[in-house]
């Protein structure tokens, strides 16, 4: 059981051993992620001249949970919108965060943006840097 949900940054925090990482690491084991996340943190490796064989390596033994972005996740990141405007979030961040209100866990994220919207939201957000 996971208790902890990574966004895209938090993951890229660990993988490029940026601040916060460490934050991660300790619950690397315990967490699960979006695949609509998963293929933001792939896109960055490949957007970096990384190959696909390459970015494998590194991602598949990672033991992080992965859910899939299925209809009913489609309507609550969508019904997030409104809420998260002010803060700029993008659709991958409404994907996390419909994924961690639909289990009830914790967020970790290195975007700063969240702050912004945490006290809007019923989900706990733990911004690591």
């Amino acid at each position: 059981m996971i208790t902890a949900l990574l966004d895209a940054s938090a993951l890229l925090a660990v993988l490029l051993d940026e601040p916060g990482g460490e934050k991660v690491r300790a619950v690397l084991a315990e967490s699960g992620m979006s695949e609509v996340n998963l293929s933001e943190v792939i896109g960055h490796f490949a957007r970096n001249g990384a190959a696909e064989k390459d970015i494998r390596l590194v991602l598949d033994p990672l033991p992080i949970e992965r859910h899939p972005f299925d209809g009913e996740l489609a309507y609550i990141a969508g019904l997030l919108v409104p809420v998260t405007r002010s803060g700029g979030l993008s659709f991958g961040d409404r994907a996390c965060l419909a994924l961690a209100q639909r289990l009830g866990v914790r967020v970790l994220t290195a975007d700063r943006a969240w702050r912004n919207i945490a006290t809007l939201l019923a989900i706990d957000i733990e911004v690591i840097r």
